[in-house]
């Protein structure tokens, strides 16, 4: 074979290795993996247990068992801590409620016209004029008065050492229950 026979056959050989790569370069370009890409491990020797069917088992240690145990005492303490927490937490807000309550109704009584002075640990009700609005403070009760001048009563209320007052019975259908009354 001459040197030109030869050249010509290295230059076919170079052109089929040339399509050959073109070829092996397409597929490979539109190869689609079947493998989903979420469940392939990156770097399959530090998962903490076996990636193959042939992989060793993975049994929990007494130590593991015991952390489990330890964590799931520890949530449980800990949820029963918050839920206690969590009532003083509604009991707090109970009390500043019927504080608020006690403040406001004591500035209504002090606000309201009376006749008296009143007295610590003694009971008396609150009643609102009808006609003004105005409110006042009465030694008797709404069960006692007869019928001549409209009067709604409000509440019965008890003066405390601290000069505030607790209310001990509150008309719940203000405005709705009038009772008659004479002042």
């Amino acid at each position: 074979m001459s040197d030109k026979e030869k050249s010509i056959k290295e230059d076919k050989n170079k052109a089929e290795n040339a399509l050959f790569d073109k070829k092996q370069k397409l597929q490979f370009e539109n190869f689609v993996n079947p493998i989903d890409a979420d469940k392939i491990a990156k770097n399959p020797g530090l998962l903490p247990y076996a990636h193959t069917v042939g992989g060793a088992i993975i049994v929990p240690t007494e130590k593991g068992i015991m952390k489990s145990k330890a964590l799931s005492a520890m949530e449980q303490q800990t949820e029963m801590q918050l839920d206690q927490i969590r009532e003083q937490i509604n009991l707090l807000a109970k009390q500043a409620q019927e504080i608020q309550s006690r403040t406001q109704i004591s500035l209504e009584i002090y606000n309201a016209d009376m006749g008296f002075e009143p007295l610590v640990n003694h009971t008396y009700f609150l009643y609102e004029r009808s006609q003004t609005g105005e409110k006042v403070l009465s030694m008797i009760a709404p069960e006692q008065w007869g019928r001549s001048s409209k009067m709604i009563f409000m509440a019965e209320v008890l003066l405390l050492a601290d000069r505030t007052w607790k209310v001990i019975r509150e008309n719940e259908e203000e405005n709705q229950n009038e009772n008659n009354i004479d002042i």
